[in-house]
């Protein structure tokens, strides 16, 4: 298996799109990030691609990732979405082809599309695979599959209002890396009073502090913006450290309600 480690954070691309996204992602670029998001279901692998072709950073430099829809989980559609991923991305390859969700309703067996997610690891198109979505339960099932050691990420919601903590605490076990999505809750947590008074006493961003509170638990929290001076703001978390007692009060503000949960989400 090859071995691989996300840079982080990194930037999500979720719901950016057009010439904004473009200069997000240049702007991403020339502030530090190596670590790219996206996915087929969000329509613009091709502006990503784009914007990283036109980069200073060499793509071998990049560590991109995008997700396969689960349109696409038949065998004779899988692997094929991938190639069109890829010409999209304009790339030969991608670092890290991730299972956007489960199948709703089992429609396609585990099996099948896991089989195939590995078939495009062996034909070059990704140097490693992960998942999206995956209860404890379901990543349970996908290690009889294919083996934990082949699996190197589950990508999941996390944020200060919604810590995920059983599954991040399961992964962890199991040495899966946890990638956060939607790390700074939808912005609702720009107002919270903790979160603020914290910023306030080191003299960042709240989103500084979201996020580092992340990166100190060892996730990789993927933050979006089109806003250079928030791109900046979120790529310096890397630089705050947290005291146990700031840790502590964040942990507290956990409201347990997920931000995304589509009708085809699995049984949380």
């Amino acid at each position: 298996m090859y071995q691989v480690t996300l840079p982080s954070p990194g930037f999500g691309t979720f719901r950016l799109e057009g010439e904004s996204l473009k200069q997000a992602i240049t702007d991403a670029l020339e502030i530090g990030f190596r670590h790219i998001d996206t996915a087929q279901i969000y329509g613009n692998e091709e502006t990503v691609g784009e914007a990283i072709a036109n980069s200073s950073v060499k793509r071998d430099d990049i560590f991109l990732t995008t997700k396969v829809w689960f349109d696409n989980f038949n065998a004779e559609k899988f692997v094929s979405s991938v190639e069109e991923s890829l010409d999209k991305l304009q790339t030969d390859y991608v670092d890290l082809l991730l299972i956007h969700w489960p199948s709703p309703d089992r429609k396609v067996p585990i099996e099948s599309y896991l089989k195939s997610l590995v078939d495009c690891m062996h034909k070059g198109y990704t140097r490693a695979i992960g998942l999206s979505n995956f209860t404890a339960p379901l990543l349970e099932e996908a290690f009889s599959v294919i083996g934990k050691e082949n699996i190197a990420c589950n990508q999941v919601e996390v944020h200060p209002y919604f810590q995920n903590t059983d599954l991040v605490k399961f992964c962890q076990r199991h040495d899966i890396t946890v990638v956060g999505y939607m790390p700074l809750g939808n912005g609702k947590i720009m107002e919270d009073k903790v979160l603020n008074d914290i910023a306030d006493e080191h003299g960042v961003s709240v989103a500084s502090v979201a996020l580092a509170w992340q990166l100190q638990q060892g996730l990789v929290p993927i933050p979006a913006s089109t806003n250079k001076a928030h791109i900046e703001s979120n790529f310096a978390a890397k630089e705050l450290r947290l005291t146990p007692d700031e840790m502590d009060r964040i942990a507290k503000l956990d409201t347990g309600k997920r931000f995304i949960d589509p009708d085809f989400s699995p049984d949380w």
